[in-house]
């Protein structure tokens, strides 16, 4: 039996099964150019691209891709919002600014929270507004929205969108937002294509006009590579009576995932576009080797199998064998880990 684990550890690292299997996950993992072995603060090795493949470096990527698999498929989900970052308009500002969404709560010491954008004639103006994750890599599953209301106003309306929309992604320039030439009431819609990549787009989603906060699941998890969130309101159901102008109004953002750091981190390769794939051992419960065992010997390879043996081999095997062979990959149960959600 050992014999025969040994011969599939062997072909899973030479055949990179392993990496096979993240990118039938997450075919956004194809932009990763390089991985990153990082061994402390001032050491790192990183792999060949160009010379002959050496065992010792399929079995760094192969670490790193089964670390990756094993991430995505059991870290506990949480809010994944670290900060929030511009919003398309904001009303009355810093009052009802975009930070008023980060909070649980719409009334906070005896005073209304919420971000309200500013006032339209036409309901069809968008708005939009922009978070950074708690890390560079998360797997998004859904974000959850409560529209504002305005319970000062007569008829206690609530300043909902017709239908929204997400955006993931990087952002490709530090210069601006670091200076902190904009602001976050105004960093919007002119500055979406300078300062950022999105490189995925959800389906729309009907938002209903509801004092409740709103679940959208999307259609399978998002491998979110650079750490950066847009949530786009399409459309305006709410007139205010004051002035006659629609408003969009929202008390509270929350986006539900797994966030992969300090596991895991990128490097951008501005002038290709790609990524490196930075990965720390010392952070990551392998499902590969005890620590403190030496790097390159023929125990080493024994010590991953018994070890996989002691995890569960046949699983990973088995879920590698049916994603390759399209017979679907169970990401775990979405709903066990509802409750480690604030």
């Amino acid at each position: 039996m050992i014999l025969y684990e040994l011969i599939v550890l062997t072909a899973v690292i030479a055949n990179g099964l392993c990496k096979q299997l993240c990118l039938k996950m997450f075919p956004e993992i194809s932009s990763f150019a390089n991985v990153i072995e990082v061994k402390s603060k001032d050491k790192r090795v990183m792999h060949p691209s160009n010379d002959i493949i050496e065992w010792h470096c399929l079995e760094r990527e192969h670490k790193a891709y089964s670390f990756l698999a094993h991430g995505v498929t059991s870290f506990k989900k949480r809010d994944c919002i670290s900060e929030a970052i511009s919003s398309s308009s904001t009303d009355n500002y810093p009052e009802e600014s975009i930070d008023n969404t980060l909070e649980q709560h719409d009334r906070i010491e005896q005073r209304a929270s919420y971000w309200s954008s500013k006032g339209e004639s036409d309901p069809e103006v968008p708005e939009s507004l922009t978070y950074k994750l708690s890390a560079n890599l998360c797997v998004i599953t859904e974000i959850r929205i409560q529209p504002f209301q305005a319970y000062f106003q007569f008829g206690f309306p609530i300043y909902s969108s017709k239908a929204v929309r997400f955006r993931m992604g990087y952002r490709k320039s530090l210069v601006e937002l670091d200076s902190g030439i904009m602001d976050k009431s105004s960093a919007g819609k002119s500055s979406d294509r300078e300062m950022y990549v999105w490189t995925f787009l959800s389906p729309t989603f009907p938002m209903s006009q509801e004092n409740c906060l709103q679940k959208f699941e999307l259609p399978k998890p998002v491998f979110c590579i650079g750490g950066y969130l847009q949530i786009e309101l399409l459309g305006r159901v709410q007139r205010q009576d004051l002035d006659g102008l629609y408003y969009i109004c929202i008390s509270y953002v929350q986006v539900v995932g797994r966030p992969l750091s300090p596991s895991f981190d990128i490097e951008h390769l501005e002038a290709s576009g790609k990524f490196i794939l930075k990965y720390h051992p010392e952070y990551c419960t392998s499902p590969l080797r005890p620590p403190g065992e030496e790097s390159s010997t023929p125990s080493r390879l024994r010590s991953f199998t018994a070890r996989l043996l002691r995890r569960g081999v046949r699983g990973w095997e088995q879920m590698i064998l049916n994603t390759l062979l399209g017979r679907g990959t169970v990401l775990g149960d979405d709903e066990s880990d509802d409750e480690h959600v604030a």
